[in-house]
């Protein structure tokens, strides 16, 4: 069944009663069953991937907490119940609207390259690339992780309640058990050799068997951990014990990490890339991911075009969105890198005259065959640097977004990462956290922007986002999916502002994510009359559908209030607070 075939009547039912301006508290419930992934919350609102963690977030705002203290206990929430998809090992991502300040501000916790790591770490004594499906499992593949360092930082600056409140659901998750649900139960499947090889095989395949659907997954070890962070803070991790058996087991599998890039790691607190869209703001992730500009690239390219005048699933659509992604792929590919190394065109990407430029390369009813970066160096000071090719042998990766809001109107829209399901398959011994691989995101081929440097920031594609009208928040949006992040947030967004879809059948909308000509990735639910159009006109379908991305997303409404909504295709769940009895 597809994602839009599993929307159920009651959704209709929410968009009618949001056509009729029907007050706030005329709202039912949609709390129940399938429609966990949509609610409405006068105070609050929580919208994760995963139940549990969704519980733990809206019991901190029921509580008196704020959108940050939500987030950070749904961070160590998350975990536990998916510790396939990021953790305390791996990085991230958070972007925060301070309310009373009325600014967007980001904690950039990107994992880091250690000292060790060198341009060309990842060829072979030949000099030639060493294929993913081998880099991506070693030491060498793990960066210094940042996502402790980051929720720490950020509540500093904005957490309220005393953090052993805001880290204790998750040691007793993580201690209890969560039950395995189908999403955890398939990675641990998919990844049984990977898992086999390190302790995470205690943990996910006891006696040597995976885990199933229904069974409970324990984590003494994590739990172990967490009260170590809890009693001693970030001095337990960066230069501490667990600091030390992290770097411990790197170097076993290969890696250079020590103790201190643990100590020297450095989070940052950023601006975000911002643009508009058709009269609206659109605040998102600056460098070193790629995120935010490739969004606003597209948007922007695709603002010449009447796009609504194009029925959501015509061809004309799905040909003006493949074209406007390969341009600006290919800028993403050519010029975005870390800052703090490399000098990225910022201003000359998102120049007027040169999107006017790129988009007269979009010609309707005929695909580009030969795509090439831009010179956004035209637009803005500086000089071009170094284009080197690249394999393309990456898998898509994996990580988990989610997105709260609190009674004061604050945000926080947070995408957090250990790069590829499981990550590297590593686990601490004794420890009970996996390591990410999050260097191979960067290029295998030394010489561009993105080449390995110690202490430099992989380019990523995570893409918190933040939209504004009229100066006010009107939105969240975020998703997981590695390089398919990009384009399942700028659908959605497209599907609200262009298409005027209720939050949830925005994001139910079948997406599409295609990089570069020829081949376009699709999800069921694309006609098959639009995918005959468009290989007529040039383009190329993957031969059967697959979901893109997993989207979670806040509106906060005119009247008051906020509508949360998750992605269907994991377990996602939307739990709204009430001013009088705290959970609706």
């Amino acid at each position: 069944m597809t994602k839009f075939a599993r929307l159920t009547s009651l959704f209709s039912i929410l968009a009618l009663l949001f056509s009729m301006a029907i007050p706030a508290a005329s709202y039912a419930n949609p709390h129940n069953g399938m429609a966990d992934q949509v609610d409405y919350g006068t105070e609050g609102m929580v919208a994760t991937a995963h139940p549990a963690a969704s519980e733990i977030g809206a019991r901190v705002l029921e509580k008196g907490g704020t959108a940050m203290d939500a987030a950070i206990a749904i961070q160590f929430a998350l975990n536990v119940a998916e510790p396939m998809m990021s953790g305390i090992g791996g990085g991230g991502f958070m972007m925060v609207y301070d309310a009373e300040k009325d600014d967007v501000s980001i904690i950039d916790s990107r994992e880091r390259a250690p000292a060790g790591a060198a341009p060309d770490m990842f060829l072979d004594e030949d000099g030639d690339v060493i294929p993913f499906s081998e880099r991506h499992i070693t030491g060498k593949a793990v960066g210094v992780p940042g996502t402790l360092k980051g929720l720490m930082t950020a509540y500093e600056k904005w957490g309220t309640k005393p953090f052993n409140q805001l880290i204790n659901p998750a040691i007793k998750l993580a201690h209890n058990g969560v039950e395995v649900n189908g999403v955890l139960a398939e990675a641990i499947d998919d990844n049984t050799d990977k898992l086999s090889r390190s302790a995470a095989a205690d943990v996910f395949m006891p006696d040597g068997e995976p885990l199933q659907e229904g069974d409970m997954v324990v984590q003494r070890d994590l739990a172990n951990t967490f009260k170590q962070i809890r009693k001693d803070g970030l001095s337990a991790f960066y230069g501490g014990e667990i600091g030390q058996a992290l770097a411990d087991t790197v170097q076993e599998y290969g890696g250079s990490m020590t103790s201190e890039d643990l100590a020297d790691y450095t989070v940052t607190v950023d601006e975000p890339v911002t643009g508009t869209y058709r009269g609206y703001e659109i605040a998102s992730m600056s460098p070193p991911s790629s995120g935010g500009l490739t969004i606003l690239q597209i948007l922007k390219l695709l603002e010449g075009f009447d796009l609504n005048s194009y029925d959501v699933r015509s061809p004309e659509k799905y040909h003006l969105l493949t074209e406007a992604m390969h341009l600006a792929y290919a800028d993403r590919g050519a010029y975005i890198g870390d800052t703090e190394f490399v000098d990225v065109p910022i201003e000359g990407m998102l120049d007027e005259e040169y999107l006017a430029e790129r988009r007269s390369l979009i010609q309707m009813g005929d695909a580009n065959e030969n795509v090439e970066p831009g010179n956004p160096w035209a637009y803005q000071d500086g000089a071009a640097g170094t284009l080197v090719s690249q394999p393309d042998d990456r898998k898509i990766g994996q990580t988990t977004h989610f997105t709260v809001a609190d009674k004061w109107g604050n945000l926080v829209s947070y995408t957090t990462t250990i790069e590829q399901v499981f990550g590297t398959g590593i686990m601490v011994p004794e420890y009970g956290f996996m390591l990410n691989n999050e260097l191979t995101d960067f290029d295998a081929v030394p010489g561009g922007p993105n080449e390995v440097q110690p202490n430099k920031r992989p380019m990523s594609s995570m893409s918190p986002t933040i939209v504004f009208e009229d100066g006010e928040p009107f939105m969240t949006v975020g998703s997981p999916g590695g390089p398919t992040i990009i384009t399942s947030v700028l659908q959605t967004i497209i599907n609200v502002i262009d298409y005027d879809l209720e939050l949830k059948d925005a994001i139910e909308e079948p997406r599409i994510y295609s990089s570069s000509y020829p081949q376009i990735r699709w999800e069921e639910g694309v006609p098959a009359s639009a995918r005959e159009t468009l290989e007529e006109w040039g383009h190329e379908w993957r031969n059967s559908p697959g979901e893109l991305g997993n989207v979670q997303a806040i509106r906060i409404l005119d009247h008051g209030g906020y509508l949360g909504a998750a992605d269907s295709s994991r377990e996602g769940t939307a739990i709204g607070v009430d001013k009088t009895a705290g959970r609706k």
